[in-house]
């Protein structure tokens, strides 16, 4: 685990797989894991982490998205899962058995296969292994999560992304987990940016205090001038 904060730290990615990197928040009482990873082996390289740092198994865990590389980690967390209703209902129609089938379906339904599948087929060599499960609270627009010290605002975002995104922000850390909710959206291989997502998100950045920001795929953690820049140098390429 690395650290972000005094009380928050994460679990970098790994791109072998597209492992998003995972964050942890502690409180004076209970912790929160962000994004549940993207497969229980992933969630269980999490877990060993946090207890090797000496840090208490988190009670809750906050999904960011639906993509699989976010959530399909959930079955392996033994915590009280929470997500925005939109993730929970694109999550639903996939908490089925799994074989090969369904995995190509699910690739075609989330156009995903060009770059997904390689991915996917490496984290899955078996697909029957594929256990998707949906949130135990599902909340619409914002979500307060108070962990003893420490608050955690859950809030639904506009995004490039997707349509079901949330940030996790820690106000008295200076903490921000953006998930993918910054990076364009992924439609049949091609990474394809939408400006008035992305001006609407960087709108509703803005106005939150932070100084850090986690994301789930860059390298290290963004500084807040650094993710501003980010998303007013692409508005500013259309």
């Amino acid at each position: 685990m690395k650290r972000l904060s005094e009380n928050i730290f994460y679990l970098p990615g790994d791109p072998a797989t597209d492992r998003p990197a995972l964050g942890y928040v502690r409180g004076g009482r209970d912790s929160l894991m962000v994004d549940a990873g993207n497969s229980p082996r992933h969630a269980e390289q999490y877990l060993s982490a946090v207890q090797s740092a000496g840090l208490r198994a988190p009670r809750y865990v906050a999904v960011t998205h639906s993509h699989w590389d976010h959530s399909f980690g959930l079955c392996g967390v033994p915590a009280v899962s929470l997500a925005c209703r939109a993730t929970s209902l694109r999550l639903a129609p996939f908490c089925v058995p799994w074989n090969s089938g369904a995995l190509e379906r699910y690739l075609d339904a989330e156009g995903l296969r060009e770059f997904s599948a390689p991915h996917m087929r490496l984290e899955y060599p078996d697909a029957e292994q594929i256990k998707v499960q949906n949130a135990d609270i599902s909340f619409e627009g914002e979500l307060t999560l108070e962990l003893g010290g420490c608050t955690c605002l859950l809030r639904q975002i506009p995004s490039p992304h997707c349509g079901d995104c949330i940030l996790v922000h820690v106000p008295s850390e200076g903490v921000l987990f953006l998930g993918d909710a910054g990076c364009e959206e992924l439609v049949h291989g091609e990474w394809i940016d939408r400006p008035d997502r992305l001006e609407a998100l960087l709108r509703e950045v803005e106005r939150l205090d932070f100084s850090v920001c986690l994301t789930g795929h860059d390298p290290a953690p963004l500084s807040r001038e650094a993710l501003l820049n980010w998303f007013s140098g692409r508005l500013a390429e259309t």
